[in-house]
């Protein structure tokens, strides 16, 4: 372990040197190097843009919940939406680049959800470049422009759009609309989805401080001209939004009404309700780590990232990428219900909320898949995109092999009840509980002396397919199964005799006193936790000598080249349980250390990919501090708060926004 500790140390050296993390404070990424950069997502849970080194441009914009097909193979993935935030600058008849500009620098700001690029030109201007994805105002971005000039100067500014690869049939437009004494000009690009799914829409204005400069459209750019003085700070911005046919019947003409609604609010209005709204979130659901703060900075971050992706209320679930990128398709996985769901379900429950009605508004899908295999109630997609079918790729045997995910989202939909002690909700969502447990029942066989199996999986430890009793996937079918029957009983409703049978008697193999990965495990490398998940989040195994021995196994069998982040998460929260402060530390810093990407640590999914931002491994690190390290613990009866357990670097932790009366919990 000291040699472990020796190592990161070191990578954490390497790391700060790299990320060029000079300024920094807890609410602020600075970065000062543009070598290996790794953008991060200005999103706000509907649209998501990625930052790019490029002055006065976005890298690409993702589209929460909107799939079409990829022209490799036809299966669904997420749409990257026009891009309508670019801007060309040109002054004194000299355009901007990325290759003459100095003294580059760009700052995350958690706290506010922007981004801010600064960088000289010449001796003619400082410039600083901010966008953001309104949160108050879903649909809609802005990029703020701020120039000071060193000397006077002429400038010429054009917004410009890009339609990327994946959408046809694009349309430009600029019009200037009059109502009364009103001017609202609007530039806009329409086009489709690849297979003609879906329309998008995207439009933009400009706004002034003080006096509205004329438009002009040239080729497919629209902006303005305008001389400016020595010394004094000129500040506009590029307003507007995007919409898509899925979610909006005209989504032309509401893209429209987003920059003529802008136009009548103005930059500090339009920003400051932007603020407003992440400084609500930050004030229902924040962690303070004193005395490191980089483990500040990477778990706000980890938290901005998760609250970036999803909003209350909008029926929609998180991909393991977020809206950073069209990694995994966009699908959803159990990323969303085992990894993401227990932070939102601890600190933004209406969150967490939306991503159980996701899967409730595709139940009826889930049947259908469950009818084409020969089962009986809901068998949930391994991958799943707007349609709720399976969306995974047909070579990947996940897709009709893995199917903890049943279970997974049963034990959410069990867990979000406990937290709220809800039970007209419950009611509400019995189907959900009742479909999955049928399931399962039918998916067993029973054996000779009377116990189910369940046979030819594959669990959460991917690397081991076509196994049967896979340890994972028949512990979670036995809580799931269980917690069925609790709701049951809450409810009044029948309880199945065959729920109590396979619950009681579906077999987890033990050999030589470790529990097995699965029947016949003979110690092979395994991609991640699987039987570990046993005592965390599960409650299937809860003998304190039993969870060290198979820690104490299954720690030396995860792939340490290639396993994702989530091992290490959950390895942590299991030894803070078990008082081990050492241990527990030192999967902590290395569920995220090895995946950090420069210049501001955005995760990877392990650590030899180059695939940021990864939400899952977010989410398994945020479990380590909250139900590690916190000592929270979700019990049937809500959460519960045990003494937590402090790392010798950090001086106290605090949590903040927990349960349902938003209570603060402090260790020190």
């Amino acid at each position: 372990m000291i040699s472990n500790f020796k190592s990161l140390f070191l990578m954490f050296l390497v790391c700060q040197a790299v990320f060029g993390q000079t300024k920094s404070d807890q609410w602020h990424l600075y970065a000062n190097s543009r070598e290996n950069y790794y953008g991060v997502a200005m999103a706000n849970g509907q649209i998501g843009i990625v930052t790019d080194d490029t002055p006065l441009k976005t890298k690409e914009i993702l589209l929460n919940g909107v799939y079409d097909g990829s022209p490799e193979n036809g299966i669904s993935r997420i749409v990257r939406g026009i891009e309508f935030l670019n801007l060309h600058l040109i002054i004194n008849n000299q355009e901007i680049k990325s290759n003459n500009i100095d003294n580059w620098s760009q700052v995350v700001s958690m706290k506010e959800g922007t981004s801010t690029t600064s960088f000289t030109f010449k001796d003619f201007a400082s410039i600083n470049y901010t966008i953001l994805a309104n949160r108050a105002v879903p649909y809609s971005a802005m990029a703020i422009v701020e120039i000071t000039p060193n000397k006077d100067i002429e400038i010429a500014a054009n917004n410009y759009m890009v339609v990327p690869d994946e959408l046809k049939d694009a349309k430009s437009q600029f019009r200037v609309l009059k109502d009364n004494q009103y001017l609202m000009p609007v530039f806009g690009t329409t086009a489709k989805t690849l297979t003609g799914k879906y329309t998008v829409s995207a439009s933009t204005t400009f706004l002034f401080d003080g006096q509205s400069e004329a438009l002009k459209k040239t080729g497919n750019e629209v902006g303005f001209s305008k001389k400016l003085v020595k010394g004094k700070k000129y500040r506009f911005a590029i307003a507007g939004g995007i919409c898509t046919s899925k979610d909006i019947t005209d989504p032309l003409n509401e893209s429209e009404r987003q920059p003529i609604y802008a136009l009548q609010q103005g930059i500090d209005n339009l920003l400051n309700r932007h603020k407003e709204a992440w400084a609500e979130l930050w004030n229902t659901g924040d962690i303070q780590i004193e005395g490191d703060l980089d483990a500040q900075q990477r778990v706000r971050f980890a938290l901005y990232n998760l609250y970036s992706y999803i909003r209350p209320e909008t029926r929609q679930s998180v991909a393991p990428m977020g809206l950073s990128s069209q990694g995994y398709n966009g699908h959803i996985f159990w990323d969303s219900e085992l990894w993401m769901y227990p932070t939102l379900l601890a600190l933004q429950p209406d969150m967490a909320k939306s991503c159980l009605d996701y899967r409730s508004d595709r139940l009826q899908k889930a049947k259908q898949k469950a009818t084409i295999y020969g089962y009986k109630g809901a068998m949930y997609p391994w991958e799943s995109d707007d349609t709720g079918e399976e969306a995974t790729p047909t070579w990947a045997l996940t897709g009709i092999f893995e199917q903890h995910i049943t279970a997974d989202v049963s034990i959410a939909f069990w867990n979000y009840y406990a937290y709220t002690q809800d039970k007209s909700w419950l009611k509400k969502e019995w189907s959900v509980l009742k479909e999955t447990a049928d399931f399962w029942v039918s998916r067993v066989v029973k054996n000779q002396d009377g116990s189910y199996s369940v046979l030819n999986v594959v669990g959460a430890d991917e690397y081991a397919q076509h196994v049967d009793d896979n340890a994972f996937t028949n512990a979670s079918a036995i809580e799931s199964l269980k917690n069925t029957i609790k709701a049951a009983t809450i409810l009044n409703e029948p309880i199945d005799p065959k729920w109590v049978a396979v619950s009681e008697k579906l077999v987890i193999h033990t050999e030589n006193g470790i529990t097995q990965n699965y029947k016949g495990y003979k110690g092979q490398i395994i991609k991640q936790a699987d039987v570990n998940l046993l005592a965390y989040p599960l409650h299937i195994i809860t003998d304190k000598a039993q969870i060290e021995k198979d820690l104490e196994y299954y720690t030396e069998k995860i792939d340490k080249k290639d396993g994702p982040a989530m091992a290490s998460g959950v390895l942590s929260v299991l030894y803070a349980r078990l008082g081990d402060k050492e241990k527990a530390y030192s999967y902590f810093v290395k569920s995220y250390l090895p995946n950090s990407r420069p210049p501001f640590g955005v995760f990877s999914e392990s650590a030899n990919s180059n695939n940021p931002y990864f939400a899952t491994g977010a989410g398994a690190m945020l479990q380590a501090v909250i139900y590690g390290f916190g000592g929270v613990e979700q019990t049937d009866n809500g959460l519960k708060y045990n003494k937590g357990l402090l790392p010798k670097k950090w001086k106290s932790l605090k949590i903040i926004g927990l349960g349902m009366d938003n209570k603060t919990i402090t260790i020190e």
